[in-house]
Formats: C-alpha cells, structure tokens, sequence
C-alpha cells in the first residue's frame, strides 16, 4: 500500500474521527501528505518520536494506541501478570498520550500506576523500580521543539528497553492494525477493576530522600548551603517541583526562579527549542543575574533529564558551560570528596559514552579509579549500573554524555537532572567556600589535565529526502574511509556496526565489545578525534569533534581547522 491509498483510507474509515478526517482534508501540498503517510512513525530503542499531527507517521492517539497494542502483547506474553507506570511531561497532547496508552494497557489486563500530574523522566525510571512493575512509559519529546512529541519504554530495571526487547516489541506493533485491533478500556472502569492506580507523593517522597543521600559533604552542605545563591529556570517543564523541593530540603534557600518560564506551557512560548545546550533559553535568567548576581544558573529541559549550567567568569560574562566541562567538573569533585571523606575505592568507576570527552580519563587516572566506554544513549549506563549491582565488580560513581546527561546513584537508570542540580549544587558551594567559581575550577583543571575542547556540529535533515541522505553520508563514509584528515593522519577507525576498530599502523583489526550501532569514529595522530554518528531520535546527522591544545587558543584553532576538514570530507 502506497502513501496515497494510507492517506485514503484514514479520511474514509469510519474509526477516524471528525477533527483528524478534517485536518487531513486541509493538507494541500502532496509533499506533506506523502511525509505523513509514506511509513508507519518508527519504533527505535527509544520508542517513539515525531511530530503531533494525522497520519501514520506522526504522534497522535491513533499511532500511540498502536504501539501501546503491540507492547501490551509484548508484556502479556513475557510476564505473568504485568504492571507497567506511565508519566508524561508539560508538552501539548502529553497527558492525553498517557491516559490513551493507559486505557490500552488496560483493556489487556495490565495494571496501571499512572501519575496524576506531571513529572521527569528520571521520578518513571525510579517508580518502575520501586512499584515493581514490568516496564514504564514516559510521553515526551525531550528536548524537541513544540510540534514534536514521544513515548519512551523502559524495562523493568527502569532503564529504557534493550535492542532486542525493542525488534520483539517492533514485531508486535507492526502486526497490530491500527484500527481493528485497538481496544480501550475507560479510565473509569480501569479504576474501578484495580488496573488503574495513581501514583501519589509516596513515590515522590522515597525518590526525593534517594537524592538527599547522594550528598558527599553532609556537614558543608548542612550547614552552608544558604550561602549559594541560585537562578533556576525550569523552561516551562516539569524540574520546577522536584528540583524546588530538593533545594529546599538541603537548605539551598536562596534561588530565585525565572517566573516568565516557571510554569509548564508545552508551547514554549520563551524558549521555541527548550534545550539547555541552546544557550539563548538562559537569556532572562542573565538578565535577571545582572541584578542578582548568583554563583551560577540551571536550566533543565520539559523532561527534566538534562541539565544546563550557566556560569559568571572573570571578565563578568555569563557562559555556559558545555555538558562535557559539566561533566570534568563533577568527575574531579565527586573523586576528590570521596578521597576526602575516605570512602575513594579502586573499585569507583565513572562511565562515559563514546563521543563524551577523553579529558576524563585523565582525572580517573589521577585518583586510580576506572573508567568505562559505552555507546551513545543512557541506556547503555544504565545496562552497566545493573552489572556493576549483579557482580559487585564495580562501584559507580558517575556516568555523563556530553549532552548534558548525568546520574549517580542506582536507583535511577537514566540520567537525571534532579540528581544533578543536588551533585552540581554542593560542587559550587565547596568552591565557593574556597574562594573559586566554577569557571576558575575548570581552568584549573584545564591546567592540569591538558585543554580539552569538543564541538558538536548537528545537521537537521527532514523528510524522505532528508533521511537518504543521511544514510548515503554514513555509507559513503564507510564505504570509502580517509587515511587522514587535511596533514593529520588517522591512527585508529572505529566503526561500531561492523563491530571493527581498525589499526592503521599495525594494519590489523580487532573486535569492539559493543553492541552494534551505526556509527563511525575516527581517532588522530595528535589525539584529536572526530565521530560521525545519525540521530536516533531527530533527523539530524550528527558530528563530534575533540582537540587537545597547548592553550585555550591553541585547542580552538585546531578545532576550527578540524571541522574544516571534516567539511570536505563529507562534502557539507
């Protein structure tokens, strides 16, 4: 069946409703049509993601009753009597996802733990874990602009599902019809036959007294933390309670919140692309600092899964700081409070995935603890989180991605921005307290471990189109490898779908111990190393760059020189 006859039969099928068979009829240009009906919206590891709109390869009630279809029989069949929790964020249609994918779930017998407002991402990953459900379903779109939406799944770890529950559930959902075999129990009934539950402030209060315990200094914390003075801008996501409440319980008593972005607007009306690597969403928080003047400012995007640190350097600029200085910084506190609470171990480990900064490695070496590589996706931090428990073979500390994820603790199995502000908070108060900034810390560290500088360069691709030519830049890539970029020759090609790191001056091949995943990594004679990876959940082509420079000029010389190469070599 080709997009035209999709795109007919959903204006001609009596289960259609009215305002979806009219928004259809409105759609004038073919190109739109075809974009919306020309494949069902994929099911990845990360669930779904699209734009809110008809037709099958958009986010909308239809498609999210689908693939809650398939993954009600995915559950059914796997587990004896299966729960699953369900929480959603502040972006448009998101309640209503989760109440459809709940009356699903619960007309194949599920029990239901659904929260009656929103929360994180981070609080499902933790309810799954203590409400001893199968799996977990967070509606968000993360960090995507207002026309977007999503649905995460989780495993009962409370970390997202694995590759392999991902083509089982796949298989499922593209054997359900999205008509036919769609059944919805009311929200009514469900309550009444004990499939549906909501979550309360139970869940909410075990989770907040987790967090409490991740703090390393007790007794500074305790007894100083008034002394912090915080801007925080929830950008009109769900942090603004959780991350409010945290503050409070720790004495984090001075901070001030950016009313203009404290209430949940799943339109974004001061942010069009609410994600805290945009630095332009902390622009009235600066403004406000001008007046205030804070020891630094968080923004965490509607999920509240990641985390933006803004800081004021010496010059009295505020900056932002990139999720991999984020990251430097809190591997060197963390290590260095352990050690000087006594409790540093050679068993500590930090994780980090592979296109997060080489600076860390520096630090764990430092302090004589390990450091461990995993893809890119939480998931896989939390897959190491669940071995490190089984085997008793590690102790985890932190794990971090440059995208401004971080996490401590096991009792989360994502990277959580709650946990962060608390770890980042009394980071910035034992600076403080010893006459530093966070800026003056990080060139510090600079100095120490060498100056580090990482670039991301993200080219959004949309559509069909968009999306072969993705596919024809990473195959191409593949296909046709460089022996060296502009003077510098490449030592090492690692390329994680063939599972194959590739040795130029030895000439041999070995195995990488990774899952499979479509991504390229290049590393330099000079250390430099640069990786070319697809988005799993935008249609963005993605492109990491790293530099090690003698100076902080120096490191952003080579790195402009870096991504000019790369520019020729992919031809963008």
């Amino acid at each position: 069946m080709n997009y035209k006859d999709t795109y007919q039969m959903w204006l001609e099928h009596h289960l259609i409703d009215t305002s979806t068979k009219d928004e259809l009829k409105a759609i004038t240009s073919e190109k739109e049509i075809e974009d919306r009906f020309y494949k069902n919206l994929e099911f990845g590891t990360g669930g779904l993601r699209g734009k809110i709109a008809a037709g099958s390869n958009r986010m909308n009630n239809y498609t999210v009753a689908k693939a809650t279809t398939g993954f009600a029989k995915y559950l059914v069949t796997t587990f004896e009597k299966p729960s699953i929790c369900i929480a959603y964020d502040s972006r448009n249609m998101s309640d209503v996802f989760a109440e459809v994918a709940a009356k699903v779930l619960a007309s194949a017998g599920i029990k239901v733990y659904l929260y009656e407002s929103l929360r994180p991402t981070p609080m499902l990953s933790f309810a799954v874990r203590y409400m001893k459900a199968q799996a977990g379903i967070v509606i968000t779109a993360s960090h995507n602009p207002k026309e977007y939406n999503g649905y995460k799944v989780y495993g009962s770890d409370g970390g997202q599902i694995t590759d392999q529950a991902a083509k089982e559930i796949l298989a499922l959902i593209d054997e359900a019809d999205i008509f036919s075999d769609i059944q919805l129990m009311t929200l009514k009934e469900a309550q009444e036959k004990g499939l549906l539950i909501y979550i309360g402030e139970e869940v909410d209060r075990a989770y907040y007294e987790q967090v409490e315990k991740l703090v390393i200094r007790k007794n500074l914390v305790k007894e100083r933390a008034s002394e912090l003075k915080i801007i925080y801008t929830p950008i009109h996501g769900s942090g603004n309670i959780p991350i409010r409440t945290m503050f409070e319980n720790l004495g984090f008593t001075s901070v001030e919140v950016v009313k203009e972005q404290e209430k949940p607007d799943g339109n974004f009306p001061t942010a069009p692309y609410p994600n805290p690597e945009n630095p332009q969403v902390f622009n009235i928080a600066i403004d406000m600092a001008k007046e205030i003047g804070p020891d630094l400012i968080f923004g965490t995007d509607p999920d509240c899964d990641r985390i933006g640190v803004v800081v004021k350097e010496a010059s009295g600029e505020y900056k932002v700081l990139t999720g991999n200085q984020v990251g430097i910084l809190l591997s060197e506190y963390m290590l260095s409070a352990r050690e000087g609470e006594g409790i540093l171990s050679p068993k500590d480990t930090i994780i980090k995935t592979i296109v997060t900064t080489e600076m860390v490695r520096k630090v764990t070496e430092n302090y004589n603890v390990q450091l461990m590589d995993v893809l890119t996706g939480f998931k896989y931090i939390g897959e190491k989180i669940e071995e490190f428990e089984t085997t008793g073979s590690n102790n985890f500390v932190l794990g971090f991605e440059e995208s401004y994820g971080y996490l401590a603790g096991g009792f989360v199995r994502d990277k959580d921005a709650v946990i962060a502000a608390v770890l980042i908070a009394e980071m910035a108060l034992y600076y403080k307290t010893k006459g530093k900034s966070l800026s003056e810390a990080l060139a510090d560290l600079f100095e120490k471990y060498g100056y580090y500088k990482e670039h991301l360069i993200s080219i959004e691709m949309e559509g069909k189109d968009g999306q072969e030519k993705i596919k024809s830049i990473i195959t191409n890539l593949r296909d046709h490898a460089p022996k060296a970029i502009g003077d510098i020759q490449i030592t090492l090609s690692e390329d994680y779908q063939l599972s194959q790191r590739y040795n130029a001056s030895e000439n041999s091949i070995e195995l990488i111990n990774l899952p499979k995943s479509n991504v390229i990594k290049f590393i330099l004679e000079d250390n430099s190393w640069f990786v070319v990876r697809p988005s799993g959940t935008e249609p963005k082509i993605k492109i990491y760059t790293s530099v090690v420079g003698q100076s902080i000029s120096d490191a952003e010389q080579k790195t402009e020189e870096l991504i000019k190469a790369i520019n020729n070599l992919l031809n963008m």
